[in-house]
């Protein structure tokens, strides 16, 4: 079986296309070959920056031959009919063959498909995909009619076998394979011909090319450390930073600089996205004081001085981009040092005239709103009313700094600096940097009491007042990343366990929100749904089912979400067992017989049940069993305690499952048949008491 090597050689692909392009190259030609009848074994694909390359292994030489039957019309069908048929068969009339069938005689085509060779198809899929390639952004280039995303130069395409390689014929827009490529840019840029994908790998190598990004990642990675730590340092971690960076070289040489006195005392955060968005370079810092000292840089090439040159560069336009960044700091600081105590009133003047919504006020708007409620939540995650009201009228001045309008992902972290500054305590600081979290769903949660009440203060505010101008996320759309606010409202609330009410808090919203001239009333409970349905989702994830959750949210106090996530895994558990599993059957069962009884009699059976109508010793062990289960869950839900109520209530199982196995509810003593109804009415009170078992699928 022959092996198959593409390469597909341009210009420098953006770092941010490449491994989504190579994933697309293979998807697109694997799945081009397989709808061609030719399989594989496994298959492969890279990318540089010059170069997308894909490798399939034990590919057939050639598809096989198939044969397709078709029915066709009746033999006496109208001649049109046949016609019509044959031409879509691509056949004649005598090919065709008449059977008898139930419903008469009717036409039958046989069609063969011959098989192909590999190399057809390979060419036909790689011309298909090559035109039609998803590029998000692709250009046209000279006088051809290609759209490449930036000018395709070569295309490499070989099958190689015991015989020796072979190349695939192929012309895209003037482009005509072969099995040459070429090495890095400026270190080997001659070209040179290969003859399989082992032989192409390591020849790249030579010419200084890292076909594997993962495996440029890695060298850069360990260089770096390497270096940094031999110098006593650290390099700070980035992932994205990684990833880019080894999409922007071939043959990554790691070289670390250093950091101009001036700028030393610049915030850490300063340093790492100045040097990260305009640089791509990666912090090194000193881990006894925090402070990031050098930097390290990713060349593409080695240089006779050991990147001296490369180096005396970087670091001289770093110290033009740092200047702009202490330019920004200084110019900062003197507003929040002249303004100390005074609610920075120079930026809030600012904030007067930003837009948050349309319908919804200014920044200054939201910042007074987002005050008011604040206050009011403080009590309930344990803050002091006026630190967290004062926090959230000064969490959001640093949007009007020029650091923060320079940089803004530094939203927060630069007001917790400039906060500080002012004087302001450090709870009061410390909520400027924390309230927007968490941003994603592995970011950390504010833990502070003051921290707490403004992030939910502000996510909160969101939720109501994009309600109340009915601006709800739909489908896919989520413009205003409703779906993370109530994502972090959840994950705030469970992972602090904060018991609160949050339709109290959308209803001070929405009190705050009367003034908006646009917004209309908000719906909480439309809006309290939403919630429910983001922490369906959320503990989907840890294991616990839709099901489970509905059963809980049908139960009284379902807006306090830290109550309703203990019952939900209280009852979750509970399901878990043995007994539980057979209690929802035979709850299930009572229930069943119980609602169909008071259909056909028209009456409720809801009270009255007495152990001295009993005739069976089971009956009298049923009642005596949800006395004692009563006893116990009672006590246990005024205490929240679920855990011990789900148990009380799993411990009814084998009482309940002897009462149905020895006794005939439907009995034909009117008296008795009531009776034990109404034993069943007790049986479904005392579990609803839990959860809403009707909820539970199954």
């Amino acid at each position: 079986m022959p092996d198959l090597l593409i390469e597909l050689f341009s210009e420098e692909i953006p770092a941010r296309m490449q491994r989504r392009a190579a994933d697309d190259l293979k998807k697109l030609m694997t799945n081009g070959l397989v709808e061609a009848g030719l399989t594989y074994a496994s298959a492969g694909a890279f990318s540089t920056p010059r170069r997308l390359t894909l490798t399939v292994e034990g590919l057939l030489s050639e598809s096989p031959t198939t044969v397709e039957e078709r029915k066709g019309p009746k033999a006496d069908a109208p001649e049109k009919a046949i016609e019509g048929f044959l031409r879509g068969a691509g056949l004649a009339r005598d090919d065709l063959e008449e059977r008898d069938t139930p419903k008469g005689p009717v036409l039958f085509a046989r069609i063969e498909k011959p098989g192909r060779p590999a190399a057809d198809i390979i060419a036909e899929v790689l011309a298909t995909t090559i035109r039609s390639f998803p590029w998000p952004k692709s250009m046209r280039w000279g006088s051809g009619s290609l759209r490449w995303v930036r000018p395709l130069h070569s295309i490499l395409c070989l099958l190689t076998d015991e015989a020796g390689a072979e190349v695939v014929p192929l012309n895209v827009d003037g482009i005509v394979s072969g099995d040459a490529t070429a090495g890095h840019r400026f270190m080997a840029p001659d070209q040179f011909s290969v003859t399989s994908f082992e032989d192409y790998a390591a020849k790249l190598k030579r010419a200084f090319v890292v076909l594997d990004p993962a495996e440029r990642a890695d060298s850069i990675w360990n260089d770096a450390t390497n270096q940094a730590f031999a110098a006593g340092l650290e390099v700070v971690e980035d992932q994205g930073l990684l990833a880019e960076v080894a999409g922007l070289v071939e043959w990554p040489v790691v070289l670390m600089g250093r950091i101009g006195e001036d700028f030393l005392d610049l915030p850490a955060e300063v340093l790492q996205t100045s040097m990260k968005e305009h640089q791509k370079f990666f912090s090194v810092r000193n881990p006894k004081t925090g402070r990031i000292e050098q930097f390290i840089t990713v060349a593409n090439r080695e240089t006779k001085d050991n990147g001296a040159t490369i180096l005396a560069g970087n670091e001289k336009v770093l110290s033009a981009r740092l200047a702009d960044a202490k330019f920004f700091w200084d110019n900062d600081l003197r507003v929040a040092r002249a303004d100390a105590g005074n609610g920075m009133a120079p930026w809030m003047d600012k904030l007067r005239d930003v837009t948050f919504h349309n319908r919804l006020g200014t920044q200054a708007d939201l910042i007074a709103r987002m005050s008011a409620l604040a206050r009011t939540l403080a009590p309930m995650v344990g803050a002091d009313p006026d630190a967290a009201a004062q926090a959230a009228r000064v969490g959001k001045t640093d949007l009007a700094s020029e650091m923060v309008y320079e940089f803004p992902e530094l939203q927060g972290v630069m007001g917790r600096y400039y906060l500080r500054e002012a004087g302001y305590s450090e709870p009061v600081a410390d909520a400027a940097r924390d309230h927007y979290a968490p941003l994603g769903p592995t970011d950390d949660v504010p833990v502070e009491p003051v921290s707490l009440a403004v992030a939910l203060a502000e996510k909160i505010d969101k939720l109501t007042g994009f309600w109340a101008i009915d601006e709800k996320p739909t489908g896919s759309k989520d413009p205003f990343a409703l779906r993370r606010a109530a994502l972090g409202v959840i994950r705030i609330v469970l992972e602090n366990d904060l018991t609160l009410r949050l339709s109290d808090g959308f209803e001070a919203a929405a009190g705050a929100l009367a003034d908006i001239r646009d917004a209309g009333a908000a719906d909480t409970a439309d809006l309290l749904s939403f919630i429910h349905d983001r922490l369906k989702v959320y503990l989907r994830d840890q294991g616990i089912r839709h099901d489970v959750i509905d059963a809980c949210i049908a139960m009284p106090g379902n807006d306090d979400l830290a109550l309703l996530v203990r019952r939900a895994r209280a009852l979750s558990e509970v399901l878990n067992t043995e007994d539980g599993e057979n209690l929802i059957q035979a709850f299930r069962r009572a229930n069943n017989i119980l609602t169909q009884a008071e259909e056909a009699d028209g009456v409720e059976y809801s009270y009255g049940a007495d152990p001295k109508f009993s005739q069976t010793d089971e009956e009298r062990a049923l009642f005596e069993a949800l006395d004692e289960a009563e006893a116990r869950i009672t006590p246990a839900m005024e205490k929240q305690d679920f855990t011990t109520a789900m148990a009380a209530m799993a411990g009814l199982r084998a009482p309940v499952d002897a009462f149905f196995t020895a006794v005939q509810v439907n009995d034909d003593n009117a008296t008795v048949r009531r009776n034990r109804l109404n034993l069943l009415s007790r049986i479904t009170r005392i579990c609803a008491a839990v959860a809403d078992l009707t909820r539970i699928a199954g």
